[in-house]
């Protein structure tokens, strides 16, 4: 049986690091650093995802304006297009387009609304579970 994000945030959390459009490059740098992450869901009225800072949102700004890019909002170097999953999707399923995509963070919606964050590290860790389950299933039903 495939996991589910749903599955993968009720044992991770669902605490997200947010900020809002008008943050500079600089304020989300820093909170990279200090939260040892590397996205930041941008999120406008009402927690709706209006984007994604990631590590390489912040290598293009420096790369397209250079010391100046740190001053830009987050608005104006996001990844606006984001693609997002729900709790009913599978692992399966996020895999598959965080690798076809090459996304490392994906946020889970419900209803419109931001409702957590996975990693590509919290979906190694899961399938990894999964597999040792499976493993262990089978060791029981041939001793068994």
């Amino acid at each position: 049986m495939t996991s589910s994000v749903k599955a993968i945030l009720d044992l991770k959390g669902r605490d997200v690091v947010t900020a809002g459009p008008n943050t500079t490059v600089a304020e989300a740098a820093v909170i990279l650093s200090k939260k040892k992450i590397g996205a930041i869901v941008v999120v406008g009225m009402e927690n709706r995802i209006s984007g994604m800072f990631t590590e390489r949102d912040l290598v293009h700004a420096i790369a397209k304006h250079g010391k100046d890019g740190l001053d830009q909002s987050l608005a104006q170097v996001m990844t606006a297009k984001v693609y997002r999953c729900h709790e009913e999707t599978t692992v399966n399923e996020l895999m598959e387009l965080m690798t076809s995509r090459r996304f490392r963070h994906v946020p889970v919606e419900s209803n419109g609304k931001l409702a957590g964050i996975i990693s590509i590290g919290d979906v190694v860790k899961s399938r990894i579970a999964e597999v040792e389950r499976e493993a262990e299933d089978i060791k029981a039903y041939i001793a068994g």
